[in-house]
Order: structure tokens, then sequence, then C-alpha cells
């Protein structure tokens, strides 16, 4: 058995908390250990958290995709904002930013890094940004979903 959904979110604030009740109740549900829950939930809250900030000035929506199968969920924060700084998304993986005045920038892209086993951040010209990860689950006692 798997989980598959996808949500079309407005680009306001009160939509990442949502995204992020969604993927929560979908690993209680799965019987997902709770630490890797967490970790999960708060790489997709800076995702989502970045998409509203960084995809434009007006309006618009974003798109959440999730999806469990066997012991790996992977999650898909997509907007259709002018994308990632050139050169970010090829930055060497767990580097913080180097300037003092970077240090605001990019420490939501160092914390998803760090809370999953593989993230990619990917510009699509004219068309937005797409930050994409996985983690491999581990299950509680019991676990509706549990890989074999």
């Amino acid at each position: 058995m798997s989980i598959w959904w996808s949500l079309h979110l407005r680009r306001e604030a009160a939509s990442v908390p949502l995204a992020r009740r969604l993927l929560l109740g979908t690993m209680e549900t799965a019987g997902v250990d709770p630490d890797i829950s967490y970790d999960l939930c708060v790489a997709l809250s800076e995702a989502c958290a970045n998409a509203v900030e960084h995809a434009g000035t007006s309006g618009g929506d974003y798109r959440v995709t999730a999806h469990i199968e066997g012991d790996r969920c992977r999650i898909e924060v997509t907007d259709s904002g002018p994308g990632f700084t050139p050169g970010l998304e090829r930055r060497p993986v767990r580097a913080l930013p180097s300037r003092p005045q970077q240090a605001e920038h990019g420490r939501g892209m160092f914390l998803i890094e760090a809370l999953v086993d593989h993230v990619q951040f990917q510009n699509r010209p004219g068309r937005g940004a797409v930050v994409s990860f996985d983690k491999v689950l581990k299950w509680r006692d019991g676990a509706l979903l549990k890989a074999s």
C-alpha cells in the first residue's frame, strides 16, 4: 500500500501550517516514527515558507505533493515564481552562507538538507522553482504501511 496526495495552495502564510498538519496526520495514520515525522514536517514547512516568501510579489500559488511508498517518503514543493538565485541551487550540500549579510538567506534550505536524506533544488526558467526531498521512514510497532 502507498499514500499519495497533492495540494494546490495560495502563496500566503496560513498555507504553511495547513500543509504541515496534513503531512503530520498522514504520517501518524501510516504509523511513521514521530522523530522522522517531525523532521519531514519541519523540512516541508521550510520549503513552503520559501515558496510563500520568495516566489514573487503578485499573489499566486504553489503545489505540495507527498508520496509514501515502501520505506520512503518523497515530497515536492513547486512554485511559479522567479526561481532560485543563479548558482544557489548548485551550491555545495550542507554549506552555510559565508558572508554575514547572507546569514538570513539560505538557512531554510540548509535546514531541509540537514533533516532529510536527499534534496534537490531546481530552477524551471520562466516557471518557478522546485524543492524535492526524500527520507527513509522508520515505523512504530503495528504501523499500517510498514514496509515488509
